[in-house]
């Protein structure tokens, strides 16, 4: 490894909406668990039902943007709870300095990020914002070459990434996405060395449509 290679290679974002489809989440823990080794990657939770609580929330009795925002961002904290507790030989990390601590102790960081975010503040409070965003941010902060979506099956083709996604993604991040039902791509998706052929089922050609929940 040269001083220009990365530490982290991939940021796997895995989707909140996961936990709402019977089973598919346990797939992609087992999918995660088969296919990382020898792959430099950190993961990040997306918000699911702890940013759809939030949303409620804040239709319901008018907490305000800024609120919700930290909020939703909290509710990661707790799924990144949950992915750290399903996920053999998993690290729970809060920023830069876990993660790399991490793998270098060939674990797997899976990150925390409110209180990262809450110190950068690097995104609009905005509910065109969601964890897709975050992601490439993240992305970004790390110097990773790529970022890996992973979708529940039946997530429609209009609301794969959110609307502020390819504005925070940097120039040069390949970005691709996997769904629940076609994991054995996952394989594909976190190779470092070639990179996926434009074969790969996901890969993202344009803009996403805008999402509709915050870090979801």
């Amino acid at each position: 490894m040269t001083d220009e290679t990365p530490l982290v290679h991939t940021v796997v974002k895995v989707g909140g909406g996961l936990l709402g489809t019977a089973g598919a989440f346990q797939l992609v823990i087992e999918a995660l668990t088969a296919f990382r080794r020898g792959r430099r990657l950190a993961v990040l939770p997306g918000g699911g039902p702890f940013a759809e609580a939030v949303r409620q929330m804040f239709k319901r009795i008018k907490i305000g943007e800024d609120a919700a925002h930290w909020m939703a961002v909290l509710g990661m904290d707790q799924y990144a709870h949950a992915l750290a507790a399903r996920l053999p030989d998993a690290a729970l990390v809060d920023g830069d300095g876990g993660i790399a601590a991490a793998l270098q102790a060939n674990r797997l960081p899976v990150l925390a990020p409110y209180r990262w975010l809450r110190a950068a503040d690097p995104l609009p409070h905005s509910w065109e914002v969601t964890s897709d965003s975050i992601a490439a941010w993240l992305a970004g902060q790390l110097r990773a070459r790529r970022v890996v979506l992973l979708k529940p099956a039946h997530a429609g083709a209009k609301k794969l990434v959110d609307g502020y996604f390819l504005r925070t993604l940097p120039h040069g991040v390949e970005h691709l996405i996997v769904t629940a039902d076609d994991l054995g791509q996952l394989d594909v998706a976190l190779r470092e060395d070639p990179p996926p052929g434009e074969h790969t089922r996901g890969r993202l050609g344009g803009r996403g449509g805008r999402g509709r929940r915050r870090a979801g």
